[in-house]
């Protein structure tokens, strides 16, 4: 096994290398940050090409009795007991990827965590996996590079395996086995251009060296994060450790697994070590972070750092997970509850996927994924049979009472019919490219984020979580194909009104029937996108909350850098992190006096207002009865330039510096504008009542503005296929 570094390297090292040193450790970091970035859309791409049917569960919420969407979602099943019946093969898949798809999210969470404790700013859009319209390029039928580990052309094992997102098959499995291989197995297969593999600590003594135009290839994971613990511990002639160099006090540290939020998330998921830096202590900040590393490489490869021996070499087992690493039991049914379709709680399905395979390192994990497929049990989107073929007895339960709908919902035999029209051979080509491009913005609207987030001035959007794999879901069912993520979104047309809502256009550009434009599909919380945008979205509380004191989080529309990763709850929104933002899945949680308002998505004053899915689903409801405060929005300049997108006030962006996008001057903004904003005027309030479809309510709000305006209302659209397809996310 390759050594990380030649005897005495890391010790004693001259302190003139400090600033190459820390460019050096600064870069892996990102390279870290990359590698489980890497994961998260390919690992979900073929969770979700697994067949299977969901339905939309919440506590005490019956909305949805009786109805299901296609996509498969964990399972709470004694596995032993149920071996063998039908779909059984299908579950055990399923929570099997899924408690490594959601284990590849704590290890991003932790390479940012590291990498902001040691002074580095965590890029999650960077070029090496995306380009700049969103779309991932790191993946390709050609391409066969794991970005920075191995080019798979120079093994043996996978010299044939393409770096592609596809269905769950054999090729799949083949590729996450090559990502996830343990570092001595991945050193024996690398049997071309091993001379350009294992670089040896530290890389260079040149004060001109830059690692990232290096060409430097770890062979591994595990010998990539060998490579950061070495430098972060090298000592220097002085005494000093590169660690001491590089430790930022004022990190960011972010935490959706240990964190502690109650009601929504009462318990810390891992017991055994901790997943953020304590930054108030330099020496157990250097403790946990070495740890860190450990937890990673355990949880994916089955070993620790300078601890990767085989259990029984002669058997060929891996270590198993130490127990340390391991989520609690207890934990994870805490904060993940499942309900029925009824909303009565029943075990959690989370739970059971997580805590039943944790115990197992990736690696052994898709093996046994493997055996299940080679046994003929997992079908696939791409095998189903159901392209053009749905009907309405697909979509319901036993329990399914056509006379019980009283809210108006779409019925199960419109549905169907949407689902078969979108795969129809005259528009499937067109619809195949806009529901990719659904499920990219989808991803988008949860990553964009992720870069405020860790610069403190957003909240993570968990909302969006669940209808990234919604979409995913549904772009595979409809087509029996691989959703393509290289379909990027384009940038919004700053010079029209763009809309959120089926049909609510301002200024006609894109009004009739028409659903919103395909450059501003997203899912939404924390980033803003929602502003001005109709406000077809839920409703949140209009004072307090969100990133409201951040200077950065007020009045002008985002413009995010381009972002990357996701983390879906496979549509049951009925999962407590989805909760603890208020409400099921970004709906407000109603204050304890009837008081209190709402604010449309579109006025969105604050990062963390707002929260909608674009497009939206045509079966969204509200589940609290409120009312929405409703305003003419005045669109705010940022550096005497107009905001992107027009605030809601129904004309077209002007381009004069110092005015705002109503042609009207802008008054200067400062973070304590953020809960009433000058240039806002309040139009009138719009009560609504539990069960209202959402986008009734904001058709109620859009022809308020257009009245206030003196603009004829035109009439309220019907949803199109693409609405009708999309299940809700209550």
């Amino acid at each position: 096994m390759h050594l990380t570094h030649e005897s005495g390297a890391l010790s004693g090292r001259d302190s003139k290398f400090i600033e190459t040193d820390t460019k050096v450790v600064r870069w892996i970091a990102q390279a870290a940050v990359n590698v489980e970035l890497f994961t998260i859309p390919l690992y979900m791409t073929s969770l979700y090409s697994i067949s299977g049917m969901h339905p939309i569960t919440g506590a005490g919420n019956a909305f949805y009795k009786g109805r299901v969407w296609p996509g498969a979602k964990t399972s709470a099943f004694p596995a032993e007991a149920d071996r063998g019946k039908p779909g059984w093969a299908n579950k055990e898949a399923f929570n099997i990827v899924f408690s490594i798809f959601i284990q590849e999210m704590l290890h991003l969470q932790m390479a940012a965590n590291l990498a902001t404790a040691i002074g580095a700013t965590p890029d999650f859009t960077d070029p090496a996996l995306q380009d700049g319209d969103n779309g991932w390029i790191c993946y390709g039928p050609a391409l066969t590079a794991i970005p920075t580990i191995v080019d798979l052309t120079d093994t043996s094992t996978y010299a044939n395996v393409k770096v592609n997102v596809g269905p769950l098959d054999a090729d799949r499995i083949a590729l996450f086995l090559a990502i996830e291989q343990p570092q001595e197995d991945a050193e024996a297969d690398i049997v071309r251009n091993r001379e350009q593999y294992f670089p040896k600590v530290p890389f260079s003594d040149s004060p001109d060296y830059d690692p990232a135009t290096a060409n430097i290839w770890f062979g591994s994971i595990g010998y990539m994060y060998q490579c950061y613990r070495d430098y972060l511990t090298t000592t220097y002639d002085d005494g000093t450790r590169l660690w001491d160099h590089v430790f930022d006090a004022n990190g960011r540290q972010n935490d959706l697994f240990n964190n502690f939020s109650f009601p929504g998330h009462p318990m810390r998921e891992f017991m055994g070590f901790e997943t953020t830096i304590a930054l108030t202590d330099k020496e157990i900040a250097l403790g946990q972070a070495l740890n860190m590393m450990n937890a990673i490489t355990d949880q994916g490869e089955g070993a620790t750092l300078k601890a990767r021996q085989k259990l029984a070499a002669e058997q060929g087992l891996l270590m198993a997970v130490k127990p340390e690493y391991c989520p609690s039991d207890d934990a994870l049914k805490s904060d993940y509850p499942s309900y029925s379709d009824t909303g009565e709680q029943v075990p959690s399905s989370d739970a059971a996927a997580r805590f039943d395979n944790d115990g197992d390192d990736h690696f052994e994990r898709f093996e046994r994924v493997r055996d299940l497929m080679k046994q003929g049990g997992v079908l696939t989107w791409d095998r189903a049979g159901k392209t053009g073929n749905w009907t309405a007895a697909d979509l319901t339960t036993p329990d399914y009472d056509p006379a019980d709908n009283p809210y108006g919902l779409p019925t199960p035999e419109q549905v169907a019919t949407a689902l078969n029209n979108l795969a129809h051979q005259d528009a499937r080509q067109a619809n195949y490219e806009t529901l990719s491009q659904a499920v990219v913005g989808s991803i988008k609207g949860v990553t964009t984020v992720l870069n405020d987030y860790w610069a403190g001035t957003g909240s993570f959007p968990f909302p969006s979580m669940a209808g990234s794999g919604d979409r995913m879901s549904t772009a595979w069912a409809v087509f029996g194909a691989t959703p393509d993520l290289s379909k990027g979104i384009p940038s919004p047309d700053t010079n029209v009104v763009n809309h959120a809502c089926q049909g609510l256009s301002l200024d006609g550009n894109a009004g009739g029937n028409s659903c919103a434009q395909t450059d501003i599909f997203h899912t939404c919380r924390g980033s803003n996108l929602c502003k001005g945008m109709g406000g077809c979205g839920f409703v949140q509380q209009s004072t307090g909350g969100g990133s409201c004191g951040a200077a950065s989080g007020c009045g002008a529309a985002a413009t995010p850098k381009v972002a990357a990763a996701v983390k879906p709850q496979g549509g049951n929104c009925s999962a407590v992190r989805m909760r603890t933002q208020g409400g099921i899945c970004g709906t407000p949680t109603p204050s304890p006096t009837p008081s209190v308002t709402y604010t449309a998505p579109s006025d969105n004053i604050c990062k963390g207002f707002g929260g909608c899915a674009v497009p939206i689903s045509a079966m969204q409801l509200y589940p609290k009865a409120g009312t929405m405060d409703v305003y003419l929005l005045a669109g705010q300049s940022s550096g005497g330039a107009p905001s992107p997108t027009p605030q809601g006030c129904g004309a077209k962006a002007e381009s004069a510096a110092g005015k705002n996008l109503c042609g009207t001057p802008t008054p200067t903004s400062s973070p304590s504008n953020c809960g009433a904003p000058p240039t806002n005027k309040k139009i009138g309030t719009l009560n609504f009542a539990e069960g209202d479809k959402v986008e009734d309510v904001a058709f109620k709000a859009f022809a308020m503005v257009l009245q206030a305006k003196s603009q004829p209302v035109p009439a309220q659209q019907a949803p199109d296929d693409l609405r009708l397809a999309f299940p809700p996310s209550t």
